[in-house]
């Protein structure tokens, strides 16, 4: 950045730079008043770059599989007033938001489905949706603001209630989160907690989870499972990215939740059925808030196998593939390239997308968020 070497430019550049942030802010705070205002109190994570790069068009066919509050689709509809959109998700409340925002717009516009990402094709076909005719894919993974601000949920830290975190309330999923923590083994627990937390204490949090389970009987309520696991930390604390302090329960709540909701193979097949519905050049977006949820998309976007191991050369690639066992080391280099180039995915941007600063301070759970988008080949 340049800086003045004489006190008078120094003020001019300052206040030049102090005038444009505020107007930037003023601009931030009064999309997020609009946003807040038209979408209930939800702000959706990253909307205006959700928005942009659909780049949403009338009559064209969108589906967004993680309905929520529906702040995407209807910013999807101010872009597009005329867009058909399947709004799916598998929690009860989102759907009847859905079905309310249906009966906004004209019969067969928006379309509400209730179910996981495994039954979009079930659904699709009962909507009479063929392969390769859907224009654009949303995903926005994880736990919607409604249900974090629903203390019987189970899904905040904060707000004490029942150990539950079933996405779905028990409509299919009969584990809850009560019985994951009440049920398994101390070796489980730690599993979970390591895998899907990426947990440093996951095997003493899991000792103190079985402890307390034989002296005081089952834990019931998400203040009771927090106490549990602070006190595994004594006086530590963790930081956000926001430098604020962050409840130690947070990796083990996550980490529960993404296994009560088994959320990573759903995110996998609801990336592999996007890719079957959609059309070629079809874009997909999906905002995680996860380093194994962005793994995933990025392992599909990139033509990854996703149970490769990371940084795999070309040769060890090869040899490990069923692809390439015919060769029997013996490699055509053209047929090689071949193969290894058969991607489905081209991703629209090399680098992940991130929320900006002023929106992390309007919408502090946006502070995590990563954005991917490709197009299908």
């Amino acid at each position: 950045m340049i800086q003045g070497t004489k006190m008078l430019t120094w003020s001019v550049l300052h206040r030049m730079r102090l005038t444009m942030k505020m107007t930037q802010h003023r601009c931030i705070s009064s999309t997020s008043k609009l946003i807040t205002e038209m979408y209930g109190g939800h702000i959706p994570v990253m909307v205006d770059t959700v928005v942009d790069v659909l780049d949403p068009k009338d009559s064209n066919i969108y589906v967004d599989m993680t309905f929520g509050a529906g702040g995407h689709s209807k910013a999807i509809l101010q872009r597009a007033p005329e867009a058909r959109i399947v709004c799916l998700d598998q929690d009860p409340k989102a759907h009847e938001s859905a079905l309310a925002l249906s009966k906004i717009y004209n019969p067969g516009q928006i379309m509400p489905c209730i179910g996981t990402f495994s039954s979009l094709p079930k659904i699709m076909t009962e909507l009479n949706i063929e392969a390769e005719s859907v224009d654009g894919f949303l995903f926005d993974v994880g736990a919607s603001s409604m249900q974090f601000d629903t203390p019987e949920r189970g899904f905040s830290l904060s707000k004490d209630g029942n150990l539950d975190m079933r996405m779905d309330q028990g409509r299919e999923n009969n584990v809850s989160a009560m019985d994951v923590v009440n049920n398994l083994e101390e070796r489980d627990l730690t599993d979970i907690l390591r895998k899907y937390g990426d947990e440093k204490k996951a095997k003493q949090i899991a000792r103190a989870l079985v402890e307390w389970r034989y002296m005081f009987g089952k834990i019931r309520k998400t203040k009771q499972l927090v106490d549990i696991i602070e006190s595994v930390f004594g006086e530590q604390y963790h930081k956000d990215k926001l430098n604020r302090k962050a409840s130690v329960a947070t990796r083990s709540f996550q980490a529960i939740r993404i296994f009560v909701n088994n959320e990573l193979n759903e995110l996998h097949n609801g990336l592999v059925a996007a890719h079957h519905f959609l059309k070629p050049e079809g874009k997909c977006l999906a905002l995680t808030f996860h380093s194994l949820e962005d793994r995933i998309v990025k392992r599909h976007f990139h033509g990854i196998d996703i149970d490769e191991k990371l940084n795999m050369s070309l040769r060890d690639k090869s040899r490990l593939s069923d692809k390439f066992r015919k060769f029997n080391d013996a490699y055509d280099v053209d047929s090689l390239n071949i193969m290894l180039n058969d991607k489905k995915w081209s991703p629209i941007s090399k680098k992940i997308m991130h929320p900006n600063e002023e929106e992390c301070k309007e919408n502090p759970r946006a502070r995590s968020a990563k954005l991917r988008a490709a197009r299908k080949l």
